[in-house]
């Protein structure tokens, strides 16, 4: 119905360089449920290295494990594994990741009594749940809401590029401030919807 978000963009576009990865996947007939919950457990560590102030360590964790959040799927779809439980267990584990990498950051700043950072890690996580949120009731509605500047693709791919350069006050303050703009973009879209109908 509206515009696709960068996120659902790049879910395309990455289908065809996933498929000879999810083709091997399958081969070994790995239930996509494992992919999504190894995932999990790579956001995990890498909240660990973010809390011990180890950033690039954490990156490149991300960058190791963040791509499993478009295989499971794809793997899922590939090997006609589709249920509306594993789509769940991916929508809820995701959150989690989100929310243990946020606190990382407030255990770090904590520790190094930037209470700037603690107060920016809070709103930043508050605001990546809204987006995350705001879309799944909508969806829940019956209304479509892929839209939006700061999806879950976004917002990774930036953290993964302030965990490698030392960049986290600034990511942390950007997200601060744009994730509930995208919360809000997702708010007015709807009600576009509900005033179209």
């Amino acid at each position: 119905m509206g515009r696709v978000s960068f996120n659902e963009a790049i879910r395309n576009i990455s289908q065809p360089i996933l498929l000879p990865v999810v083709k091997v996947l399958a081969s070994f007939e790995l239930h996509p449920n494992v992919i999504t919950i190894t995932c999990f457990l790579g956001f995990l560590v890498s909240a660990y290295f973010i809390a011990i102030g180890e950033f690039v360590i954490a990156g490149i964790c991300l960058i190791v494990f963040a791509p499993l959040d478009a295989i499971d799927g794809a793997l899922a779809r590939f090997s006609g594994k589709v249920t509306k439980f594993g789509a769940f267990l991916d929508s809820t584990l995701d959150r989690y990741g989100e929310i243990a990498i946020f606190l990382g950051f407030t255990y770090f700043y904590l520790m190094q009594k930037q209470f700037l950072g603690v107060i920016l890690s809070f709103l930043a996580i508050t605001g990546s749940l809204m987006v995350s949120y705001a879309r799944a009731r909508a969806e829940g509605a019956g209304f479509e809401c892929k839209v939006g500047f700061l999806t879950r693709f976004e917002r990774l791919l930036l953290l993964i590029i302030a965990l490698i350069f030392d960049l986290c006050l600034p990511f942390l303050f950007f997200l601060s401030i744009f994730t509930h703009f995208t919360a809000l973009q997702r708010i007015f879209y709807v009600y576009k919807q509900y005033k179209s109908r």
